[in-house]
């Protein structure tokens, strides 16, 4: 009974509140976002999303002989093997891209000699595949359910650049909308103890390779309330049709208590600051491509949210609008988000594996108590 009235004063369901471990990958204090230390204000209107990468693996930004030999690493790694593209010809396509990603990631192991080594050297070599070639898979995943060949990667080119270059289909990408990518990258690339982090976190505590754990965390980011998100909002726009039923749908929606999503966030309560950076490029991209439209019902949501409820707009919400901009298809937003992700996903295995103790909370029972096992013929 003592132990019953332990867990009934640390109940907090969902954790909200409760700190798990130590962690200086990034941070969130009030509405301010940091990687390492430095804003993302600062990261997405100066940084690039390999010198990001770096930055969160290393504890510091990188000199440019640094970072031009971490970019030669990444290239050489963006292509798939062979023998993988075979395999995943025989993966369904007909399901939800991430579900194809989390098997074809899971099965990217059985090509990689490093898979079972836990060392630091053999982690360090996966990272660089895993970042590299996530993108490759995402796009081979778009260029297979299309029944057409992977387009290969450009190896003297950026992530940003070789994910819009894969996904058109070889089509030389506008650097202005690589630019806008890249830094769409840098906003997502990690975010503190979200879910699929602790995700990925639980898993290396049990001290498994970092692939289990990086599937572990594509598993998480699936979900409609973490990284599915972004898929739903631009679905939700699309229902709504036009300017003048948005603010109509946010009533109807809160007098029935359904979620509006991309709206509010567990931990900003003053306003998510990747948001605002978001809404400033769903504005300019939106008219670029004559349909201003969607960023305007975009608007109206966000203020008839914040004035019903007090709720501001998360990473989500405006992004689905960006990606829909270029062109992207609505179901790879989430994928999209793994692209980028992967990367504070492996800044927290690897502090997690540097200071490790397996994860092992305890639940409030709350179940029957006192039953005796009867022979089936007295029940």
């Amino acid at each position: 009974m003592a132990d019953i009235q332990v867990f009934e004063g640390a109940l907090d369901k969902g954790l909200e509140g409760v700190v798990a471990c130590t962690t200086a990958v990034s941070s969130i204090q009030g509405n301010t976002l940091s990687y390492r230390g430095f804003t993302i204000e600062d990261l997405a209107a100066n940084s690039t999303f390999e010198e990001v990468v770096f930055l969160l693996w290393n504890n510091r930004l990188p000199t440019a002989a640094e970072l031009e030999k971490f970019k030669s690493d990444l290239t050489a790694e963006y292509t798939l093997p062979a023998e993988l593209i075979q395999s995943l010809k025989t993966v369904p396509t007909k399901v939800h891209p991430m579900q194809w990603l989390r098997t074809a990631f899971s099965l990217m192991s059985h090509w990689d000699a490093d898979a079972n080594d836990n060392s630091e050297e053999a982690n360090k070599r996966k990272a660089i595949k895993m970042v590299a070639k996530m993108g490759t898979l995402v796009c081979a995943f778009e260029a297979l359910r299309n029944g057409k060949e992977p387009v290969a990667p450009k190896k003297d080119k950026s992530i940003a650049w070789n994910f819009m270059y894969m996904l058109k289909g070889g089509a030389e990408p506008k650097a202005d909308l690589v630019k806008i990518f890249d830094t769409c990258l840098i906003l997502h690339a990690d975010h503190e103890l979200n879910c699929s982090a602790f995700a990925t976190r639980v898993t290396t505590s049990s001290l498994s390779d970092m692939y289990s754990a990086i599937t572990s965390a594509i598993g998480a980011l699936k979900g409609p309330l973490h990284g599915g998100a972004n898929e739903q909002v631009m679905i939700m726009l699309k229902k709504i049709g036009t300017n003048e039923k948005a603010q109509q749908f946010v009533k109807d929606a809160l007098s029935a208590k359904e979620k509006v999503m991309g709206i509010g966030h567990r931990v900003y309560k003053d306003g998510d600051p990747r948001a605002a950076i978001l809404r400033k490029m769903s504005d300019q991209l939106t008219k670029q491509i004559g349909e201003h439209h969607w960023y305007e019902m975009s608007t109206l949501i966000d203020d008839t949210m914040y004035k019903e409820k007090g709720l501001m707009p998360n990473v989500d919400f405006y992004s689905a609008t960006v990606y829909y901009s270029m062109g992207i298809p609505i179901d790879i937003y989430t994928p999209i988000f793994a692209v980028s992700r992967i990367a504070g996903w492996i800044a927290h295995a690897n502090e997690q594996y540097a200071n490790n103790r397996i994860y092992r909370p305890r639940g409030k029972w709350t179940g029957k108590t006192g039953q005796v096992w009867k022979p089936v013929s007295q029940r």
